[in-house]
């Protein structure tokens, strides 16, 4: 481990950081389904980063490495099933605004 290492954990943590509000903004201030399934993936991308460089710092790369790709094959698999989801609603309503979810009824 070098001196550098708390340097660059700060560096590249707050654009980490920026990413991650990017995406709760995205999850959260819209009801486009398609821009909350971006929301979503800039979260995951964020903490798939956030994972990688802790791996870096503390030394644990081929553990942060593991990490970092079950987490993508998982986020792959939530994706589809999103899309999958959203396709349906689209079919259904003819648009990908969530507020009409409401109205559904099972």
């Amino acid at each position: 481990m070098s001196s550098d290492m708390p340097q660059v954990f700060g560096i590249f943590s707050v654009g980490i950081v920026l990413v991650f509000i990017a995406g709760l903004y995205c999850l959260i201030a819209t009801s486009n389904l398609i821009r909350a399934l971006i929301g979503l993936e800039l979260l995951t991308k964020a903490v798939t980063l956030f994972i990688i460089l802790t791996g870096y710092v503390t030394g644990r790369v081929a553990l942060a490495q593991a990490l970092a790709i079950t987490l993508i094959v998982i986020e792959v698999v939530v994706i589809a099933v999103a899309v999958g989801v959203i396709v349906c609603v689209f079919r259904h309503n003819k648009s990908v605004d969530g507020k009409l979810l409401r109205n559904i009824k099972g």
